[in-house]
C-alpha cells in the first residue's frame, strides 16, 4: 500500500465530511467519486443504485452532492460522448469526438475552436475503466474515493484554498475550457491528482442543479487533512467564513490593525 493510499484508509470520513461543512457553510453534501476497470466491484458497493433512465455525469454528480444517493453508472448509462470522454467511459475519444462538430454553431462558430475546444479539456485515457460510482464521502462506501468533490460559493472556495496555503505554500494555476467544465473539475483532479477548481458550465446548472453562486472543487482525498488543518488555525487568528463585512466607509486602520498588529 502507497504511503497515500495508507494516509486515505484512515482517514475518518463522517469527521472530514462535518469540518468542511462545519469550517465552509456548505449547503450541499461534499461526495466523493471512484473509477472502477470492473463494472462488477461497483455493483458491488453497499446500497449501490443505478439509473433507470440515461443522464448526465452532472446529473449524477448531483444526485450524491444534493440528495446523498451512492449512484453507480457505466457508458450506457450516460448521454452522448462528451460526460463519457470526460471519465474515460465507453471508448469515446473517437475521431469525431475529437472534430467537436456536435459544438459546431451550438457553443462554436466554426469547426477550428470546436476542436480545439476537445483538445483543451482535462479527459481521463479511454480503455481503463468501465464503470464509475459517487457517494457521499460521510457513508465510507468508497473507502478511498479518487476525488472528494464539494460545491461552495467563491468566498468559501477562497477560504478553502487559504487553508490548503497555510503550510507549504503553493500558487495554485487554474485554467477554464469554458463549456464542459467538468473537465476543470473532476476531469483536471482524475488526471493531474491535483486539487482543480472550476466554474461551473451551463450543462452543469441546467442539468446538475448548480446554482448560480456556486463553484466546484475536485481534489485527491490527501490534501483534506492539510485544508482543514489550515483552516482551523486561520480560524484561531480571526479568520473565519462567511467573511465578516466591515463596511466600505469606515477607517480601515482600526480592522487591520485586528489582524496585522503586533503579537504576543
Amino acid at each position: 500500500m502507497s504511503a497515500d493510499a495508507a494516509l486515505e484508509s484512515a482517514f475518518d470520513w463522517p469527521k472530514i465530511a462535518d469540518d468542511l461543512e462545519r469550517l465552509l457553510k456548505l449547503r450541499s453534501i461534499p461526495f466523493g467519486m471512484k473509477l472502477f476497470e470492473n463494472a462488477a466491484d461497483m455493483e458491488a458497493i453497499p446500497r449501490i443504485r443505478r439509473p433507470g433512465a440515461v443522464h448526465t455525469l452532472d446529473q449524477v454528480v448531483a444526485q450524491a452532492g444534493r440528495l446523498g444517493w451512492t449512484v453507480g453508472i457505466t457508458s450506457e448509462d450516460l448521454v452522448g460522448a462528451q460526460c463519457r470522454a470526460v471519465v474515460g467511459l465507453g471508448n469515446a475519444k473517437d475521431t469525431k469526438w475529437r472534430s467537436g462538430e456536435h459544438m459546431v454553431g451550438v457553443w462554436f462558430e466554426d469547426q477550428k475552436g470546436a476542436a480545439e475546444h476537445q483538445a483543451a479539456m482535462h479527459c481521463v485515457e479511454d480503455g481503463q475503466y468501465e464503470a464509475l460510482a459517487v457517494a457521499p464521502i460521510a457513508s465510507g462506501r468508497l473507502d478511498p474515493p479518487d476525488i472528494v468533490l464539494f460545491y461552495a460559493t467563491p468566498g468559501a472556495m477562497m477560504y478553502f484554498i487559504n487553508g490548503l496555503q497555510w503550510s507549504g505554500y503553493k500558487r495554485f494555476d487554474w485554467s477554464v475550457v469554458g463549456e464542459s467544465a467538468c473537465a476543470d473539475s473532476w476531469g483536471r483532479a482524475l488526471t493531474t491528482k491535483t486539487p482543480s477548481l472550476s466554474i461551473p458550465c451551463f450543462a452543469e446548472r441546467r442539468y446538475g442543479g448548480v446554482l448560480d453562486d456556486e463553484m466546484l472543487m475536485a481534489l485527491p482525498p490527501k490534501y483534506l487533512a492539510k485544508a482543514i488543518e489550515g483552516m482551523n488555525a486561520l480560524s484561531k487568528n480571526g479568520f473565519r467564513y462567511p467573511f465578516p463585512q466591515y463596511g466600505i466607509q469606515q477607517d480601515v486602520r482600526a480592522g487591520l490593525a485586528v489582524s496585522y498588529g503586533e503579537r504576543k
